[in-house]
């Protein structure tokens, strides 16, 4: 574990530097991920719809030398929260305190590099959130109404969506389990009344329908101005397929006011007399943490918030977010009639589904946050699975073949094999190679192989930094990936293990062209892998904060038209140790059983787990 923890010790010596603000002529780009839930463990699913695929277009944009202001946090309040602490018997606090604690060890453990990660159950929280809604109520966007909820006689309580279960009215689902806000299997929106056999979650009683008096954002009223919003922003910010289709289907079907007030105790208060029994619904409240959290980051939070002329705004989410961010948030920004920074890009992945089912922590289902770092393999090689597999265009389904293929085919075979077959050459101290010296390369610019290899090389880094530019992740990795693809080619078109005792020109030209691609690759995968790219750097005795950057100051395709010069003659590099550890079929047997949710014998599913801890301590790889 140590390149990790050295890794994770520079962050946080960088996070004790004074906030970070928009720097005029900068480019300024302010990211956020979908604030998860706090009321149970991310899983897999969880991690690669926002966190992971935020985190690595926020490395990639400071590899490109912007200013990047990265912000997530735990959203903290509303039904899913009481619900948990009813469950766990304890208060709804004490719920958020034990989660917060628990994702951001998660994703701490999964390298992901928040500037603030924070919560939304905080003063400055309640204070922006309540400064919004007067605005509102200024600019009389905000109408009283009375509407009917499900209340529950024997709890003595309105029921909030997810405290309702019933059959979905959706013509053919039918389904006998949906909440009261959403159906789980065909995905509609729902409001609880329109549930067919509705029944109290808690005490499985039929609830009666009750009046009760909210405020509800006119969106009907707002419609032209978010209108105008989206059809600029959908094609100035490239939004992803899914989450253009999401929003016109909401627009076609016709605006409706929303309900932003519930029948709750856990939440921020309304600050009106009429409605101090009230807090706000979650839909409303939630993706104000975003601003919420940081304004806690810093007391200057309004100029990266307020000032849209110099910040870009990137959101991450599953598809389940699209209209929270589309369409209500927008609409509660542009209601102010203040000068919001709102969303340039949103980046939308589907869902990834375990093996055959869903994923689902009380059955046992799945791998989990805390699951992947007690299987003993590296985060990298988990974010290149999740990245590798991310389900931009339709749902992915995670299984441990797919796992170990990729593992052992595309991490091993392919990139792990290029980098030891060049560097274990350099290092070499026993005849066959360079005692750990890179050398020198006369010649290298008209030596006909090399050439187009730099040739490959170059290209394959264009499209990575177009693809990169516009959230194209997975086509971004997949360019990375094909360039270590070009270099197994090269290094056995060139034969230069022969080359070596025929020709040690031509073979010094392969090897030091190759190592300088090596360090090349090792820059392009930092987003997506960096305690591995770390390792490749402190391999190459490189620096990887003074190494070249992404940035159009450092013209990484200069550099990838000469890759023998990347690297100076002479230069020494460490003794090669391995990368990634193989997964065995016997391995995959035992975490397929473990994480099936089934009653097998403890010590099976557990085996997988501990062989391959014990082979890992004899290899001394973390």
């Amino acid at each position: 574990m140590g390149d990790q923890q050295e890794e994770k010790n520079r962050e946080n010596q960088a996070n004790k530097r004074p906030p970070k603000l928009p720097i005029p002529g900068k480019r300024n780009v302010l990211i956020t991920s979908a604030l998860p839930y706090v009321n149970n463990v991310p899983h897999l699913g969880n991690i690669i719809g926002s966190v992971l695929s935020g985190d690595v277009f926020a490395r990639y944009c400071r590899l490109r030398g912007h200013n990047v202001l990265y912000i997530c946090g735990t959203d903290e309040y509303g039904t899913a929260t009481e619900t948990k602490a009813m469950e766990e018997n304890c208060t709804p606090q004490e719920i958020c305190d034990k989660y917060h604690a628990i994702h951001k060890e998660v994703y701490d453990w999964f390298d992901i590099s928040f500037d603030e990660f924070g919560r939304t159950s905080t003063p400055q929280q309640t204070e922006i959130c309540q400064a919004i809604f007067k605005k509102l109520m200024e600019n009389n966007w905000l109408s009283e109404n009375i509407m009917q909820q499900l209340y529950c006689d024997t709890c003595e309580r309105f029921l909030a969506d997810r405290f309702v279960e019933g059959t979905c009215p959706t013509l053919g689902c039918d389904y006998d389990s949906a909440r009261g806000d959403q159906c789980e299997k065909c995905g509609k929106f729902l409001n609880p009344t329109e549930l067919i056999n509705p029944r109290c979650k808690v005490c499985q009683t039929t609830p009666r329908t009750r009046d009760t008096n909210n405020l509800f954002l006119e969106l009907p009223l707002l419609k032209d101005n978010l209108q105008s919003y989206i059809s600029e922003m959908s094609v100035t910010g490239s939004w992803s397929q899914n989450a253009i289709q999401t929003t016109h289907a909401w627009l076609r079907d016709g605006l409706k006011p929303r309900c932003i007030t519930r029948d709750l105790k856990w939440g921020v208060p309304v600050p009106l007399e009429k409605f101090k029994d009230k807090v706000f619904y979650v839909w409303f409240d939630a993706p104000i943490g975003y601003i919420s959290i940081t304004s806690c980051y810093t007391p200057d939070w309004e100029k990266w918030w307020k000032n849209p002329e110099n910040v870009e705004l990137y959101q991450f989410m599953g598809k389940d977010n699209v209209p929270f961010h589309t369409v209500m948030f927008p609409s509660t920004l542009i209601g102010t009639r203040e000068n919001w920074t709102l969303m340039k890009n949103i980046s939308v992945t589907e869902y990834l589904n375990y093996e055959s089912g869903k994923f689902s922590k009380s059955k046992g289902v799945g791998v989990f946050g805390n699951d992947a770092r007690d299987a003993h393999h590296p985060a990298e090689v988990w974010r290149y699975y999740l990245l590798a597999n991310r389900p931009e265009i339709s749902d992915t389904i995670f299984t441990w073949e797919d796992f170990q293929a990729k593992l052992n085919n595309e991490l091993i075979h392919n990139l792990g094999n290029f980098i030891h077959r060049v560097l274990s050459f350099i290092a070499n101290t026993s005849g066959k190679g360079y005692g750990t010296v890179i050398p020198d390369a006369p010649g290298a610019e008209s030596h006909p192989l090399t050439i187009k290899f730099a040739i490959d090389v170059t290209n394959l880094v264009d499209e990575y930094v177009k693809a990169m530019d516009q959230v194209k992740l997975k086509q971004g990795l997949k360019c990375a990936m094909s360039i270590s693809g070009a270099g197994n080619t090269y290094l056995q078109a060139s034969q230069y293990f022969r080359l070596y005792e025929e020709d040690q020109a031509s073979c010094s030209i392969v090897v030091r062209t190759s190592v300088g691609v090596v360090c090349i690759l090792a820059r392009l995968l930092e987003p997506f892998m960096p305690s591995f790219s770390h390792k490749v750097f402190k391999l190459l005795k490189l620096p990887p904060e003074t190494t070249f950057s992404l940035s159009e100051e450092d013209d990484c395709l200069e550099r990838a038209k000469r890759p023998w010069e990347v690297i100076p003659s002479g230069h020494t590099i460490e003794k090669l140790y391995p990368l990634f550890m193989k997964l065995t079929d016997d391995e995959v047997k035992g975490f397929k059983a473990k994480y099936a949710g089934s009653g097998t014998n403890k010590a099976k599913q557990e085996s997988g787990s501990k062989k391959l801890a014990e082979r890992l301590k004899q290899t001394h790889i973390c």
